[in-house]
């Protein structure tokens, strides 16, 4: 091999400004990833979660309260952190953990694989949890394509007035 010929070096023997980039990028970076994994899990919880908590609710009879029978008044969904507001907390998270890889001091040496793996613990408590609480109180945070209309009779009536 003559000289520049090994990977990542230049014609003088020190490394390219491309590998020097690409061997920067790859460095680590776990503790800031792990940290917005955890600011986007929380964001996730309170998207799922309804403003007012029936738990909290259970106790005293002077505020609104989800359905819990066939019989009770429908109330629509209303959630803790509305979407725009999820994702536009999501981006912003997203561009903080960028800028911090900017900085050095953010590139704590840790082990990644423990990280991976107590991210996914904390992930599956915490919907064990949030699903459990769900079935208990009877909300259901997502629509399933549900109709607004009952059949092509409605849509005729509507198109008529």
């Amino acid at each position: 091999m003559s000289e520049g010929d090994s990977v990542g070096e230049s014609v003088h023997g020190k490394p390219s400004m491309v590998y020097r980039f690409f061997t920067r990028l790859g460095q680590g970076w776990y503790i800031v990833t792990y940290a917005l994994g955890i600011y986007h899990l929380n964001l996730f919880i309170a998207f799922l979660s309804p403003k007012v908590d029936p738990s909290l609710m259970e106790d005293s009879d002077d505020g609104p309260s989800l359905p819990t029978k066939q019989s009770e008044e429908f109330r629509p969904f209303i959630r803790r952190l509305p979407e725009f507001k999820f994702w536009h907390a999501a981006t912003k998270g997203i561009l903080v953990a960028m800028v911090c890889t900017f900085f050095e001091a953010f590139n704590v040496p840790v082990f990644w694989p423990i990280l991976v793996m107590y991210f996914i613990m904390l992930f599956c408590i915490t919907m064990k949890r949030q699903i459990k609480h769900m079935i208990k109180y009877r909300y259901i945070p997502f629509t399933h394509g549900k109709r607004t209309y009952k059949g092509k009779e409605d849509v005729g009536k509507a198109f008529a007035s």
